[in-house]
């Protein structure tokens, strides 16, 4: 992706043979995490996956009861597959965010945390505290607090679950 958006890129030439003056993707501190947000959305196949599984996993008999019952296709996407669907939905939430807060690729190999330390997330904040200055306590530190971050956040995840996630097997209580 990097390739796409560099100076000589396939991006930057396209805006060039309109006549349009694209800005420095990676050299902008202004775009450089947006490109950064965008390779992490690109990446986001594992999670499809899992989305198309379940997807497939809900049974074609209640959509045909509910096209019986005059039930439209936005009908039915509501209150069939995304009620059907809202395990897999918190479980990708949960691991998404995770692999979000953790994101240290990206931003290590394609801009090593900068223009202007505009892409330095709290992982290669970690990484460059304790590997490039040498001060593990801080480092340690550090991700403590993404530790804590990522439990807080999960944490209220959990605890919403129970007012949006719908579980088959939930006997009413």
């Amino acid at each position: 992706m990097e390739g796409l958006f560099n100076d000589d890129g396939l991006i930057r030439t396209a805006f060039a043979s309109i006549g349009i003056e694209a800005p420095h993707f990676f050299t902008n501190p202004n775009w450089a995490l947006f490109m950064i947000c965008l390779l992490r959305v690109w990446q986001f196949g594992s999670a499809m996956v899992i989305f198309l599984a379940a997807l497939k996993g809900v049974s074609q008999d209640l959509y045909e009861a509910a096209s019986i019952d005059g039930a439209g296709k936005w009908t039915q996407f509501f209150h069939i597959t995304v009620p059907l669907i809202t395990p897999v939905i918190f479980y990708n939430l949960v691991t998404q965010l995770v692999q979000a807060f953790q994101e240290f690729n990206g931003p290590y190999i394609i801009t090593k945390g900068g223009p202007l330390g505009s892409t330095t997330l709290m992982s290669l904040l970690v990484y460059n505290n304790a590997f490039q200055s040498y001060n593990m306590g801080k480092a340690c530190a550090e991700a403590w607090v993404l530790f804590l971050i990522l439990m807080v956040f999960t944490a209220i995840a959990f605890w919403s679950q129970k007012h949006w996630v719908y579980y088959a097997d939930e006997d009413g209580r």
